[in-house]
């Protein structure tokens, strides 16, 4: 996505700053929406999950 927007290495630079120390991944963000189409979520109303690493 990065590369397709002129900036390949974004993550890479970037990853020092994030508290995590890395970028996440496809499967981390197709985790959370998961759980939010769950029953688990099912009081969750009008929220933002920021899935950020804690940036």
């Amino acid at each position: 996505m990065h590369a397709d927007g002129g900036e390949p290495d974004r993550v890479k630079r970037l990853a020092p700053t994030i508290p995590l120390k890395r970028g996440g991944t496809a499967l981390e963000v197709a985790q959370s929406i998961a759980w939010l189409l769950s029953d688990e979520a099912s009081y969750v109303t009008g929220s933002f999950i920021d899935i950020a690493g804690g940036r």
